[in-house]
């Protein structure tokens, strides 16, 4: 009878999780089928230009498969009412010429945090296709071109465009501008710790920009010295290739979190290196920032990499500049010295291009008049004989010569 029992017992359990489980697959749509918040609406217009969006938003459904959503690639909201650190949807539109494209749009707390999410996504397009970039301002801040579709951010926005019909980028270029024009542009510029990378130009086209240790982790693999960092009071870092070199700069908002971390760090390595353990070819704190080298040829070219690093502190009063009189002091007497500068430059070079010029027209002048008198001279010093006393023998004008025409001599044979 107890064996009857428990055979009843597991048959009604297993009852159970079946209509728990339908329950829970009959309520996901619902729970997606709740109208999206006004913010997000406002990011979706109905009609842009000749594209019409063809139903209503839905969760980022292509973003979370790649696995580009995870909370520890976006910094700490700083915002207690937001649990999550962006906002966003994705939604499909239809060109005039009947070309289906899919919006996908990501609206988070900072620009660094897009920017982020820009170069996570952009590190997926390098591992499966060709791209493109394209020319800051083209879009967006910066841009990025593939076979159908086209990545960018502006301000806080990130978004991409795909084209779902054919393989053709430029009906989803067309949208991208049209949605780049209705977000707001932030700072319209990237990040500052990116220009402080060696060859910045070249080594942003594949750099990841970390504001949290999931994106660093996603850029730097199987290095366990990364777990020691720790990404508080807005820290943020940058990663990138330069050959098969990785650098890696870390930076801190204060100096005493960059002691901190640089006192964890380096007491980690020795302990890795004790271990076996994978550590960096070479580690540095540079100012406020912890700069590493994994896999480089040899410590020595990873610590000429470092050297490249230039720590530039930047000091911002919450209140008023104490010093602000001293510098407006400084910069009036270093414009004014300028100007000095500049007006004596000016005068002295017009100086002596008016004496130039005087000296060729006096020396053209001179030499003029020398010309004149040199055509006038005579053995009579310029002056006129006349013969008064008849002194002077007349002279025979037949014995001369013509003054170029010739007459014959009758008497000549």
């Amino acid at each position: 009878m107890s064996l009857s029992y428990s055979k009843d017992v597991s048959r009604t359990t297993g009852l159970l999780k079946s209509l728990v489980l339908t329950f829970l697959v009959l309520s996901a749509p619902v729970a997606l089928a709740h109208p999206p918040s006004s913010k997000v609406v406002e990011m979706f217009p109905l009609d842009l230009g000749s594209f019409h969006q063809l139903e209503s938003m839905r969760p980022l459904v292509t973003l979370a498969k790649q696995g580009l959503l995870e909370p520890e690639y976006f910094s700490a909201s700083s915002d207690a009412n937001h649990a999550s650190p962006f906002l966003g949807a994705e939604a499909e539109y239809l060109s005039a010429d009947g070309d289906k494209l899919l919006v996908e749009i990501v609206r988070s707390q900072s620009d660094s945090n897009a920017y982020s999410l820009f170069t996570l996504a952009t590190k997926r397009m390098r591992e499966g296709e060709q791209r493109e970039e394209l020319r800051p301002g083209d879009v967006a801040t910066a841009s990025i071109l593939a076979a159908r579709s086209i990545t960018f951010f502006k301000g806080t926005t990130f978004a991409r465009v795909t084209n779902e019909t054919k393989n053709n980028s430029e009906p989803a270029i067309a949208l991208a501008r049209l949605l780049a024009a209705t977000f707001d542009k932030g700072e319209d510029d990237i990040p500052v710790l990116v220009k402080h990378l060696p060859d910045w130009q070249t080594a942003q086209r594949n750099a990841v920009y970390a504001v949290n240790i999931g994106a660093l982790r996603d850029a730097i693999s199987s290095q366990p010295i990364l777990n020691e960092l720790t990404f508080e009071g807005r820290t943020e870092a940058v990663a990138a290739h330069y050959g098969q070199s990785q650098l890696v700069i870390v930076e801190f908002t204060t100096p005493q979190f960059s002691i901190d971390n640089d006192q964890r760090v380096t007491g980690k390595i020795q302990e890795l290196k004790g271990q076996g353990q994978p550590v960096p070819t070479a580690y540095r704190r540079v100012g406020n920032y912890s700069v590493f080298v994994f896999n480089a040829p040899d410590e020595k070219s990873a610590n000429q990499l470092i050297d490249q690093v230039k720590y530039e502190q930047v000091v911002q009063w919450l209140g008023d500049d104490p010093h602000l009189y001293e510098r407006l002091q400084r910069y009036f007497a270093q414009t004014s010295a300028g100007v000095l500068v500049s007006v004596l430059k000016g005068s002295g070079l017009s100086l002596i291009l008016c004496l130039g010029i005087g000296v060729l027209i006096g020396t053209l002048l001179f030499r003029h008049r020398r010309a004149q008198k040199a055509a006038a001279y005579s053995d009579a010093g310029g002056s006129v004989r006349l013969n008064l006393d008849e002194l002077t023998s007349t002279v025979k004008s037949e014995r001369l010569l013509g003054s170029g025409t010739t007459k014959s001599d009758p008497n000549r044979p």
